[in-house]
Order: structure tokens, then C-alpha cells, then sequence
């Protein structure tokens, strides 16, 4: 690992190893010093002066990590000590779920100067280099299959976590539902409806559902049925009640599809937030051309960092437009390649009522404290 890097999930590890022995860097230092004699000094995190909400919630600052590299509590304690005042649970399931072959994470080196990936562009399907050469600003691939646990244990794992928010900070926990052989649409619905029971359990009081990562078939997203989410966000809110219910996206190149989704969601009071985007999906060959993930079907990959943050904004920019526009009152997630504090500005300009950093997190535990000095 080049320049020194010490990410809190460890790229050279298996997810396995990171979910046991993690988190890893700054994180499991401020984990240290959580037991330590000055742990209230030490780890406290930063706060700002009034703070804002975030769906009925007070949160310090409306910054955090969103679903992914925060694999289990200590993971997210970590996150709160170091000031990311949002911190989302990685999604769970209603039965425990295998991870990709190791390994999972790449670094990704898109053609453009700026090191960024357009939507649609032919260097998507022709293919993007991707190897160990992890350098700033960062790209990566995220190569998972949103692996998850048995309930019985993360649902008491998610109870601590929820219970280790400080003041101001909030613990969001992510789910989404697993088809499996033998199901039909209604059975993958009622799937989504014993998950969010599931999470209901630990005591959260909000939930975000994945609609983002191929879920149904090779490279394809639940969010491109709009219909179908709308079917699952009612059935949903229905065992969830008063509950916010969040929704992550993955891009949507399409004005009409995007305003579609809000309509069959937001509009019906069954969604009171968007948070997007998660990944791109590219190709990702080797120096030589060849495929760089191990194993069948993992030719393509979901690509997230710096070079996203161009389609995230895009996709929140266009959110609030959808928003203004029919006049209702949803909340905007805005998440993809932020990695310095004018990202966090350029988001909330854009529309954002709360921003995420996965990527640009683990690789800068202080991430969140650079954004609350900056403002």
C-alpha cells in the first residue's frame, strides 16, 4: 500500500478477516482510547454549533458513512468517535449471505484527467484498469454481493451499535431482500417485509432499504423496477409504520425513470428519503487486458470513489429538481467520491440535505472532522 495508506477496512485482508479483526488504522485506535482512562476526551467527536435534523432526528453534523464499510458495531462505534455523526450498519439480510471470492477491492484508474467515470461512456464496456496501485484521490472497485450474517447474529451486534451513538449521531441501519430459488415477486417482497421486521427488533428507528446492487439476475438493479419498488416500499412502511424509510439508488440516467421512482415511492408517503448513488458498474481488466476479479459473472464490478462524484451529483441535482417540482418534502442522501471537504459543500449546494463518504472515508479517518473545521 502506497503513501502510507492505513484504511480502516483493510484491502489486503478477506472480508472475513476485516469483519473479526477490524476495523483497522485510525479506527481501531479511537477504539483503543475508547477504554482508556481519557476516553472522553480523547475520542470525543466534533460538534458543531446548533446541529440540524435528519428525518426527525438531531444530528451534530449531517455527514457520515453510508452502507458498506461498516461491517459490524465496532465499526460503527469507530466511525462515532471519529466524528461521522451518520453511520449506516452495511446492509443485512434475512439469512446469512456469502461474500465474493477475495479479493474485492481494486484500485481503479479511469482514462479522464480528473480520474472520473461518465455514465454510459464506452470506456465502461471496453474496460478500466484496476490493480494494487492505490493512490489519491481514490477510485476503487466494490466487489461484495452485499454479504450479510445470520440474524441471530446481527441483529444483537445492530442493537449495540444502535445504543453506542453519542449525542447528535445516529445509527441507520441498512437491509434489502434476498431472492433465492423457488421465490416468486410476492415471496421476494415478503422478504423485504421480514428484514425490516428484523431491523425493527434491535430498536432502530429508521431503516434504509438497498434497491442498488444486483440482486435479481447478473448486473441487474431492483431500482430499475420502479414499480416493483413502489410494491415493496408499500408492504414495507406497512410493518415499519411511523418509521423513516430511506431508499438507496444506484444511477439513474433517465429524468422520466428517476421521476417514476419518486412518484411510486415519495408521493405515496411510503418513502421519506433517496440516498444516491452507490456504484458505477464497470468492466475492470488488468494491465493486460484481462478480467481483474476472480472468478465468473465478476468481469464487471461496481466502481465508487473520486471517480463517481460527477454522477452523484448529477443524480442528487436531478433528485431536487424531481423534488421542487411535484412540491413534496423528501430528504436527499448525496453519496459518491467524497474525498475533501468542498465535495461535502458542493453536495449540500446541489441539494443534498445530508452527504456520505465510504471510499474517501476509510482512507481518511479524518474526514469528517476536516469537513466540520471547514464550515
Amino acid at each position: 500500500m502506497s503513501q502510507g495508506f492505513a484504511p480502516f477496512y483493510d484491502v489486503n485482508r478477506t472480508y472475513e478477516d476485516n469483519y473479526l479483526q477490524g476495523p483497522f488504522g485510525a479506527f481501531a485506535k479511537v477504539l483503543q482510547e475508547d477504554r482508556g482512562p481519557s476516553a472522553a476526551q480523547s475520542s470525543a467527536p466534533v460538534q458543531t454549533a446548533s446541529g440540524e435534523d435528519f428525518l426527525g432526528f438531531h444530528v451534530n453534523l449531517p455527514f457520515g458513512i453510508p452502507a458498506g464499510p461498516l461491517l459490524n458495531e465496532r465499526f460503527t462505534t469507530a466511525a462515532f468517535r471519529m466524528g461521522f455523526d451518520l453511520a449506516v450498519y452495511k446492509t443485512v439480510r434475512s439469512r446469512a449471505w456469502g461474500c465474493n471470492a477475495f479479493p474485492n477491492v481494486l484500485a481503479v484508474h479511469p482514462k479522464n484527467a480528473d480520474g472520473s467515470l461518465i455514465p454510459g461512456s464506452a470506456e465502461l464496456d471496453e474496460g478500466v484498469l484496476a490493480d494494487t496501485r492505490y493512490e489519491l484521490p481514490i477510485s476503487i472497485s466494490n466487489s461484495f454481493g452485499v454479504p450479510s450474517r445470520d440474524p441471530d447474529e446481527w441483529q444483537p451486534d445492530m442493537k449495540k451499535a444502535i445504543e453506542a451513538a453519542g449525542s447528535g449521531q445516529l445509527l441507520v441501519p441498512s437491509f434489502q431482500g434476498s431472492r433465492v430459488d423457488g421465490m416468486d415477486q410476492d415471496d421476494y417482497i415478503a422478504d423485504h417485509v421480514t428484514t425490516a421486521r428484523l431491523v425493527c427488533e434491535t430498536g432502530a428507528g429508521l431503516m434504509e432499504m438497498n434497491t442498488s446492487c444486483p440482486n435479481e439476475g447478473h448486473n441487474r438493479l431492483l431500482c430499475h423496477d420502479p414499480h416493483l419498488v413502489g410494491r415493496i416500499t408499500e408492504a414495507v412502511k406497512n410493518e415499519i409504520g411511523d418509521r423513516p424509510l430511506v431508499v438507496k439508488l444506484a444511477y439513474i440516467p433517465n429524468d422520466a425513470d428517476l421521476e417514476i421512482m419518486v412518484k411510486e415511492t415519495a408521493a405515496h408517503g411510503t418513502v421519506q428519503g433517496f440516498s444516491t448513488i452507490n456504484t458505477i458498474s464497470a468492466k475492470l481488466v488488468d494491465a493486460h487486458g484481462n478480467q481483474a476479479l476472480p472468478g465468473a459473472g465478476r468481469d464487471r464490478s461496481g466502481v465508487c470513489g473520486n471517480a463517481i462524484r460527477g454522477a452523484g451529483l448529477d443524480m442528487v441535482g436531478r433528485l431536487h429538481a424531481i423534488r421542487e417540482k411535484l412540491g413534496l418534502d423528501f430528504t436527499i442522501v448525496g453519496v459518491g467520491g467524497v474525498v475533501r471537504p468542498e465535495d461535502y459543500r458542493a453536495y449540500r449546494e446541489a441539494g443534498a440535505n445530508a452527504v456520505m463518504s465510504a471510499t474517501g472515508a476509510m482512507w481518511n479517518a479524518n474526514l469528517a472532522r476536516d469537513i466540520a473545521s471547514s464550515i
